[in-house]
């Protein structure tokens, strides 16, 4: 066991509360000049998923810091254009995730682990690996379609063997996906598409993981063990090995029944700012660990889009609602033609109605929407309190 140095310094859950939603990019002026790009730097891992009910979620995380930027822009920040050199790749961390180009050295580690791995859930057809990278080098990026097929029937699950050879290559980091064209991952070459000074797996196991870390706790600002592992999905004992030597520093905070590590320079000055007011992705980073979520806000989150319809609480894609630093409702919404749905609003009192109708107006209209129509109020003596709010903002 390693022994650890004595905390720094004590935090009220408060401050903890302020210091990652700082970290998080919700506290103080958004950094507009920075845009999308300083968004997924700043973040270090933007989660992706399929769903797409407002926008997809790589959609909405830089969307909810910055406000209304335009969604052309958001996929000219992250993917390869030409022959420009590619801002970002997508690769296993959190989960399926958009990550800085910068950051591709940090997941030597993980292309080891994998490369040794003895069993995988699909099997290899022989010659299918050495085919796929002999056509990505003749032809240049293609799309698993492209390369011979992504399935071999309807189902999701049923991938081609080129489908498995060609994830097999990136999850090695012989191949990279370094653009997404509608929705369908575009790979190819790690050595054409990733910069010479970063193609490297020069970097030890140690090494990566102590860099990533370091990483998830500036991210966080502020976290316990288990919330900078499972920033990169880390195991428990990778982190353990590395922390002590990270740069983070131990910190108590009140209230949390577990040690706690911060980065230094969110502890060098207060957290102060104006807080934004938005929705948030359940994919999004502030909230994506639901024991922490709920540490810090009190909040008990959960997707519930592959719960059964007759057991959900809150909703499909119920989206929590941040304002003043504190999360006070969900919306699970829809878009019919130009308007937007609230199929279900869930409220924290009275005091939330102006927030998430704000919320929802502001979100409306980066979407194209020109009306808001709500379905549903947990509450029903809110209902009308709401729905004159939403028509003074409209207005």
């Amino acid at each position: 066991m390693t022994t650890l140095p004595r905390p720094t310094m004590e935090l009220s859950a408060d401050e903890a509360r302020r210091i990652a939603l700082r970290a998080q990019g919700f506290l103080g002026a958004p950094d507009r000049r920075s845009g999308v790009r300083g968004v997924l730097r700043h973040l270090g891992a933007v989660q992706l998923d399929t769903i797409s009910v407002l926008a997809r979620s790589h959609e909405l995380i830089p969307y909810a810091r910055l406000g209304a930027v335009g969604r052309g822009t958001v996929e000219e920040a992250y993917w390869k254009r030409g022959s420009e050199p590619p801002r970002a790749f997508e690769y296993w961390s959190h989960a399926a995730c958009v990550l800085p180009i910068e950051e591709w050295p940090h997941f030597a580690f993980r292309r080891r682990a994998y490369r040794a791995r003895p069993h995988w859930n699909h099997e290899l057809p022989d010659g299918a690996y050495d085919q796929v990278i002999r056509q990505l080098r003749a032809q240049g990026p293609l799309t698993a379609t492209e390369l011979g097929g992504a399935k071999r029937t309807s189902e999701w699950w049923d991938w081609s063997g080129t489908k498995v050879a060609v994830e097999r290559a990136l999850m090695y980091g012989e191949v990279v996906c370094v653009e997404r064209r509608g929705w369908k991952r575009v790979y190819d070459l790690a050595e054409r598409a990733v910069p010479a000074d970063l193609l490297h797996d020069e970097l030890d196991d140690a090494e990566c993981l102590r860099r990533l870390v370091r990483l998830a706790g500036r991210s966080l600002g502020v976290g316990t063990r288990a919330d900078i592992a499972d920033y990169h999905r880390l195991r428990a004992e990778q982190v353990e090995e590395v922390i002590a030597d990270s740069g983070l520093v131990p910190v108590t905070v009140a209230g949390w029944s577990k040690p706690a590590w911060a980065d230094p320079a969110a502890l060098a000055s207060p957290p102060r700012g104006r807080h934004r007011t938005t929705l948030l992705s359940p994919f999004d980073s502030l909230v994506w660990e639901r024991a922490r979520t709920e540490r810090i806000f009190g909040f008990t989150h959960r997707l519930e889009a592959y719960v059964p319809k007759p057991k959900r609480v809150y909703g499909y894609f119920a989206m929590p609602v941040l304002a003043g630093g504190r999360l006070v409702g969900r919306v699970d919404p829809a878009r019919e033609g130009r308007t937007l749905v609230a199929r279900q609003v869930t409220l924290d009192g009275s005091k939330a109605v102006p927030a998430v109708a704000q919320a929802l107006v502001e979100a409306a209209g980066w979407v194209d929407c020109t009306d808001v129509r709500v379905e549903r109020v947990d509450a029903p003596g809110l209902r009308e309190a709401l729905t004159l709010e939403l028509a003074r903002s409209l207005a």
